[in-house]
This record gives C-alpha cells, sequence and structure tokens, in this order.
C-alpha cells in the first residue's frame, strides 16, 4: 500500500461507459481514488508525464498504440508504473501476454467489482494478481510443439482481427483505430497471408475456432 495510504488510480479505456462503470465500482473503496483517464494512448501518455498514479487501469485495445506494444512502452518510460490490465478477452493467452510484456496483473470485464477491488489493493502493496477464472488454465494449458499461426500476428492485427469478426467493415475499423482504410487493409491481407487463408468466410471461421477474437 502507499505510504499515503490512499490508491490513486488513473483509467486507460476507449469507452465512455466502461469507465464511468469502473469509477462507479471504485467508488465503492475508501481507500481508492481516481486522478485521471484517458481515452487512447496520447492522451494517457499526456497524463503520465504529468502525474504518475499508484495504479494504471489499462485497456488492451485502445486508438494508438495499443496492447503489449503499450505496456512495453510503458514499462520502459515510466520504470515504476504498476500495470493492471483490464481486458475482454477472457482467454488465457492474453494474460499471459500482457504479464510477459510488463503487467503486474490482469483481471478480465465480466469478473466481479469484488476482483477488480483486490486486485488493485495486491498491485499498490507491489505484488500481482490474474484474474481466478484464468489461473487454472495459464497453468495447466498444455505446451504446443510448435507455434500456431494466429502466435504470429501483431497485437495491431489481433485488434484488427477482433473487429472483423465483430463485422464491422474496414470503414468503421479504420475511423475506431484512427487509421486508414488503406492501412486497415494492408493488415487484413497480411493477417489472412499469415493465417494461411484467401477468403472471409476462412478468415472467421479460423478465428472462430481458435478462439483468439471475440466481438
Amino acid at each position: 500500500m502507499p505510504a499515503h495510504d490512499v490508491i490513486r488510480v488513473i483509467i486507460a479505456d476507449d469507452h465512455r461507459l466502461v469507465r464511468r462503470g469502473i469509477k462507479e465500482i471504485l467508488k465503492t473503496a475508501s481507500d481508492i481514488v481516481v486522478c485521471g483517464e484517458a481515452a487512447g494512448s496520447e492522451e494517457l501518455l499526456l497524463l503520465l508525464r504529468q502525474d504518475q498514479p499508484d495504479v494504471l487501469i489499462l485497456d488492451l485495445a485502445m486508438p494508438g498504440l495499443s496492447g503489449t506494444e503499450l505496456i512495453k512502452y510503458l514499462c520502459a518510460a515510466f520504470s515504476s508504473l504498476r500495470i493492471l490490465v483490464l481486458s475482454m478477452h477472457n482467454e488465457a493467452q492474453f494474460a499471459a501476454l500482457a504479464i510477459r510484456a510488463g503487467a503486474l496483473g490482469y483481471v478480465t470485464k465480466d469478473a466481479d467489482p469484488e476482483i477488480l477491488l483486490l486486485a488493485i489493493h495486491r498491485i499498490a502493496a507491489n505484488g500481482k494478481f490474474i484474474d481466478p477464472a484464468l489461473v487454472e488454465a495459464m497453468v495447466f494449458a498444455p505446451q504446443a510443439t510448435k507455434p500456431l499461426p494466429h502466435e504470429h500476428l501483431s497485437d495491431r492485427e489481433i485488434q484488427v482481427l477482433g473487429l472483423l469478426v465483430a463485422g464491422k467493415s474496414l470503414n468503421l475499423i479504420a475511423g475506431e483505430l484512427n487509421l486508414s482504410p488503406k492501412t486497415i487493409s494492408s493488415h487484413k491481407m497480411r493477417i489472412m497471408q499469415k493465417l494461411g487463408v484467401t477468403n472471409n468466410a476462412d478468415l472467421m471461421r479460423f478465428a472462430i475456432q481458435n478462439n483468439i477474437a471475440k466481438a
């Protein structure tokens, strides 16, 4: 626990309703205060350069730099920053990637509010925390003998794939990620090449069967 006994938190998530919901949960803890919020990586970096919190609650998919790339950058730029990932992805592989990148905790967005509060307190006290729903899968997951095709996807490609699986058009994805439609089209082509698929139907089928991206 920080010396001042109040845990200062920044929330970084590009959905306003999600940020509001998190703040409502944190209000139930008398020793946690929200000192800032950001809807994208650029806004987050501006906040952190002005004032660092005790815990950063970070979504994996935001406009700009995101995912493990953002985690690695933040850990290098702000060495004392404690990062708790709060993600829609409830697969153990995403948690493992986040922890390896430097996050100290990982909680899914469908977890009970008590789990989020416990994670914040644990990380503020220099501990680590993994959503209990994912621990068993991470510990007992069988080790693959060779890399799976989707393990070669970058964080941005995984993000684009998730949006494609959600049924969003290239233009909508471009607007959501603040990128050009041409860039999104290039990402899609590289994804299909890496996965060895040649059409949209096979791309969607691969994503769903391998549980690597969800709407």
